[in-house]
């Protein structure tokens, strides 16, 4: 008898086909479209107001007399603030990146600690001593004062990233041919730096032409605060949009600088990195001077509010815990639902700039992060333009407001990481069938984890922290910590304040540790 022969091996499953371009479109339509509405949400106040000029006649042209004095203010504290930046961040960027002296390390990281004092909390406090003390704290310059320790870190980290990363290699030809570290800065490092530092200044010039409450405690006539001034107290809505579009006018110019010094400065890293034996040693009287350029900033930017917390400690017990508390809560809550509605959106927009190729969306996601650079009365006008005739609630708004305004924060560091995530790992989970859905849940959030944390965690302190957009949207009665500080401020009651400032002074620090594993790694560069 024959045996039967064996069976055949049953065939191995078929490999599935990788989809194909026309399929991979169509399956990624929806985030298309998701993204264009996120755009239009974001872009639609600015058209609004811009819509809003177009129509209402003449407010441009005649800014009057206070208009114009409000317009010398903001470009004279642009100016005055640039260099004082300029001069500060550049300084110490240089000291901490191309010298060796003791502490070097912690005065580094010392740079970002002036972030945790926003401008406002920092003049109140100086405002409120100098009245202990009979000095009077009003006027430009202190104003000046005030916005360089404010916003010199943007200058250094630009800088410091700069002086660490590029032309080492001309640095080293410089001290074999005996030239000194004052010699090396001034003919290498300066002149291929300054792109950077210019993009730094562009940085900080925005965030003066955004300050509403340091430039209102200090007399300081601005853009910032005329705007709410014309539409609030003058019931002149055509005014203030005339110098909403002026400020916009400002802040183009910055944005366009800052944009084309930032890639000429990317044209720089000609040099490798250097090891801590190719800076200049500083011994003696010389690292004393860099140690205390380095500790003054940030001890008088810090250190300013925590003397006078130290002196008014008298008056906590003063006030209602139920207030406090109240204050607290509304911060908190709108600071959260903002934090995860804003880094979703970013999260949304730095996937579909890696994924769909387009170039008309790619050019709306740009613009769309552009809203960190308009101020925020501005925003808030254009966004009362948007939501009066629709009749939406103020709270809407004025989280919409958040987001706006701090979708570059969230999306920026998502860039960033989603740059160093290789292409091929997409098209690996592509070509095994899933979609765009199943790779960002399986793929990109597992690896997106750190800088999501991140960027929510500095959209939640800037938002607390924010006080223009804050001060023109908020309902009726319902202040914030950083309302409350202004208003106590500027009744000369800061004593009363005192519990809210140190929380957004906590909030504020949470948010420039954040930023130190970053200038770790450039300062392990350099």
């Amino acid at each position: 008898m024959v045996a039967a022969p064996p069976a055949a091996p049953a065939p191995p499953p078929a490999a599935p086909l990788p989809p194909r371009p026309g399929q991979l479109l169509q399956d990624r339509s929806g985030l298309a479209v998701a993204v264009l509405v996120l755009c239009g949400l974001a872009l639609l106040p600015l058209l609004r107001l811009g819509g809003f000029a177009l129509t209402g006649g003449q407010g441009l042209i005649h800014l009057g007399a206070e208009g114009q004095q409000q317009l010398a203010g903001s470009l004279g504290l642009v100016l005055a603030v640039g260099l004082g930046c300029a001069l500060l961040g550049t300084t110490n960027g240089w000291l901490t990146a191309s010298c060796r002296f003791p502490g070097r390390r912690w005065l580094r990281i010392a740079q970002l600690l002036p972030m945790a004092s926003p401008a406002y909390l920092l003049a109140a406090t100086l405002v409120d001593l100098g009245s202990r003390w009979t000095l009077p704290v009003h006027g430009p310059l202190w104003a000046v004062v005030v916005l360089t320790l404010s916003t010199y870190p943007y200058v250094f980290l630009l800088s410091t990233e700069s002086f660490s990363i590029s032309g080492r290699r001309q640095l080293e030809a410089c001290r074999s041919l005996g030239v000194g570290p004052w010699g090396g800065f001034r003919r290498v490092a300066l002149p291929m730096a300054l792109p950077a530092i210019g993009a730094g200044i562009a940085l900080a010039g925005m965030e003066v032409v955004n300050e509403l409450g340091a430039v209102e405690l200090l007399g300081v006539p601005t853009l910032s605060a005329g705007i709410l001034q014309r539409w609030q107290a003058e019931g002149d809505p055509q005014g203030a949009v005339g110098l909403a579009l002026v400020a916009l006018v400002i802040v183009g110019l910055l944005v366009a600088a800052e944009r084309q010094l930032r890639s000429r400065s990317r044209c720089w890293n000609l040099g490798h990195g250097g090891e801590a034996e190719h800076s200049w040693p500083l011994a003696g009287p010389r690292a004393l001077a860099a140690q205390l350029c380095c500790l003054l900033p940030p001890l008088l930017s810090l250190g300013v509010p925590l003397l006078w917390a130290a002196m008014s400690l008298d008056q906590l017990v003063s006030q209602p815990l139920g207030d406090l508390l109240a204050l607290a809560g509304r911060s908190l809550v709108l600071a959260l639902v903002a934090a995860i509605l804003t880094v979703a959106c970013g999260l949304l927009l730095a996937i579909a700039r890696r994924w769909i190729a387009q170039p008309l969306l790619q050019r709306l996601s740009f613009v769309a992060g552009l809203g960190y650079a308009v101020p925020g009365t501005v925003l808030a006008l254009a966004l009362m333009l948007v939501g009066g005739p629709l009749g939406l609630a103020p709270l809407l708004l004025l989280v919409w407001g958040y987001g706006d305004r701090f979708l570059a924060v969230a999306k920026g560091g998502l860039d960033a990481a989603l740059e160093r995530i290789p292409p091929s790992v997409d098209e690996a989970a592509t070509g095994l069938g899933c979609r765009w859905p199943e790779v960002l849940q399986r793929v990109h959030l597992p690896l997106l984890r750190g800088p999501l944390l991140v960027g929510a965690l500095l959209v939640f302190v800037d938002t607390v922290k924010e006080l223009p957009l804050t001060f023109a949207l908020r309902p009726f009665d319902f202040d914030t910590l950083s309302v409350r500080v202004y208003q106590y401020a500027s009744d000369e009651r800061l004593g009363a304040a005192l519990v809210p400032a140190l929380l957004i002074l906590l909030l504020g620090l949470a948010a420039s540790l954040a930023l130190v594993p970053n200038l770790e790694r450039r300062g392990q560069s350099g």
